[in-house]
């Protein structure tokens, strides 16, 4: 899952510097750096979970394949999120590079280590936990009762918040990663955000359309019931 952290004295920290975890603040931690090109695993399912993860800049998607070939979507990492936080010794979901990105690490055990002795880390921990938790309770329920329009409004919210720039929303996954994240079919979300288009809820930029300005925010926040 996905943890997003501010520098707000009530929020948690944006990096894993704030958070508390920097090489050259604490002498037990040692951080590393990797590029991944796009599509390249980070680490798999079921694989043991021996390190944290913090986007410095690009995308990850994390994901299950489920039985039938079918792949869902958990969650999308984006440029100072930490994911890979796991309960147990294994990873849950597969971790991947929607495009070119380069992540932080941070050895699991050297984190667990500072927490014992860092009243201030263990609370982050604490509030990073509840974080994605509630998360994934939020996407159940947009899995589990919504319309296809209120998932694609919802999500596009979502983005809006995460990422928008000058008032627009450069996307780095595909309209197939939205889908396998909300659990439609590619033609339900093309259809979808062509009808939005349409009613000048939104609008794109190049030919892409990956680059999306919200012309009508109240509008596409009506059709999120959970709001």
């Amino acid at each position: 899952m996905f943890a997003r952290t501010t520098t707000n004295p009530t929020s948690r920290p944006n990096s894993l510097r704030e958070f508390g975890m920097a090489s050259d603040s604490n002498p037990i931690v040692s951080l590393n750096e990797f590029t991944y090109k796009k599509s390249t695993e980070i680490y798999g399912e079921r694989e043991p979970a021996e390190y944290v993860y913090q986007v410095k800049s690009g995308a990850v998607r994390s994901y299950k394949l489920l039985s039938d070939g079918r792949r869902q979507i958990g969650a999308f990492h984006l440029a100072g999120d930490i994911f890979g936080l796991e309960n147990g010794g294994e990873h849950r979901f597969t971790a991947e590079a929607i495009v070119d990105t380069t992540v932080r690490l941070i050895k699991r055990q050297s984190l667990e280590n500072v927490a014992e002795s860092d009243a201030m880390v263990a609370r982050n921990l604490l509030s990073m936990t509840t974080s994605n938790l509630q998360h994934a309770e939020d996407h159940m329920l947009l899995l589990g009762r919504k319309t296809s329009l209120e998932r694609v409004a919802a999500f596009l919210l979502e983005m809006d918040k995460r990422l928008s720039a000058a008032g627009t929303m450069a996307l780095p996954m595909s309209r197939r990663d939205i889908a396998d994240y909300l659990g439609l079919t590619l033609e339900t979300v093309s259809r979808v955000l062509s009808r939005l288009h349409e009613l000048r809820t939104l609008g794109f930029i190049g030919n892409t359309q990956r680059q999306i300005i919200l012309l009508d925010r109240s509008r596409l926040a009506s059709l999120d019931l959970q709001d």
